[in-house]
């Protein structure tokens, strides 16, 4: 009887294995590190390996249409594929001026010490020429334990197909309130290619170049890791969200996952892998900015701007200046 039973127990955890194996997953497929502080009812990924295709481009190089799988370093960019750049309404990345996202969260400094986070993105009524296309500029500051580490000038277009293109960027670094350095890039100056920010119709397993810069050892790649997921964060509870998996060329063993609500945008980060960031935020406030703070949030990127043309010569100097 002990025999019998030690098989029919067998039977049964075989049976238990092969149905947790067939269950559809609702979380990308990698162990994340520990937990942010419990102001979300969603779950972070918690799967112990990703499959290859997650983090590697096949070795051998294939042609295919933009964010199909492929072992190209870059997109097909082309400028001929923009018409009405600015109006950007994708519905996992819509882009209306005005409009300021808030997010908090944690991270770990250049020391690995844990210190807060808070993001402030602000979409502002700019906009500037790169490499043929006309592009929208987001405003963007970071801050660690409430010090500003990073004032960035992001530069967005839509295509003709609903996908959304970063054109360029430039972040400027600090250190307890001192500049540091600015590695800036813009497609079409030194060897750099745009790359996608959101595509226009997302399926599982797209994976995309976000942008080409070697100069700066930008070398960011997305893929569609999960769809149709519910997450909740402080700001509110969403349907219809879409994660990708964020890795780079360099370091294709750290991953930054970006949650995507529709008629949002991204409203929550987390990491995996050998990510030394190990960077949590939630959206905590979204709106839409009186007239008289989207004119300041205005002036403050052109004095940002006015700043790079000083640091960044060769590269922002390169560029139009913003209108």
């Amino acid at each position: 009887m002990r025999r019998l039973h030690n098989m029919v127990g067998t039977v049964v955890l075989l049976l238990m294995i092969l149905v947790s194996a067939c269950a559809p997953r609702s979380e990308p497929l990698i162990a994340e590190g520990p937990p942010l502080a419990a102001t979300s009812e969603s779950a972070e990924p918690a799967v112990t390996e990703a499959p290859a295709e997650a983090t590697e481009a096949p070795e051998e190089a294939t042609e295919a249409p933009a964010g199909e799988p492929s072992a190209k370093d870059f997109e097909d960019f082309d400028a001929a594929n923009f018409d009405n750049s600015t109006n950007i309404t994708n519905q996992w990345f819509p882009l209306k001026p005005g409009m300021q996202y808030v997010y908090e969260g944690i991270t770990n400094d250049d020391e690995g010490n844990q210190v807060s986070r808070r993001l402030v993105v602000t979409v502002t009524d700019l906009t500037k020429v790169i490499d043929g296309v006309t592009t929208v500029v987001s405003w963007d500051r970071d801050y660690n334990d409430d010090s500003l580490v990073e004032a960035e000038l992001a530069f967005y277009a839509q295509d003709k197909n609903g996908t959304v293109w970063r054109m360029g960027e430039h972040p400027e670094e600090y250190d307890n309130g001192t500049f540091i350095t600015a590695p800036t890039w813009f497609s079409g100056v030194a060897d750099s290619v745009a790359g996608i920010e959101m595509l226009g119709n997302p399926q599982l397993e797209q994976n995309y170049s976000q942008g080409w810069a070697p100069a700066v050892e930008f070398t960011d790649r997305g893929q569609v890791s999960q769809m149709d997921q519910d997450v909740c964060v402080p700001a509110d509870c969403y349907k219809g969200v879409v994660v990708i998996d964020e890795t780079s060329k360099a370091e294709p063993d750290a991953h930054q996952f970006k949650y995507y609500a529709p008629s949002i945008g991204n409203i929550k980060v987390g990491w995996a892998g050998e990510d030394e960031t190990k960077e949590k935020l939630e959206l905590v406030e979204v709106k839409q900015l009186s007239a008289d703070e989207l004119a300041e949030a205005h002036a403050e990127a052109l004095k940002e701007e006015q700043h790079a043309y000083e640091v960044s010569k060769d590269v922002y100097g390169q560029t139009p200046p913003m209108k």
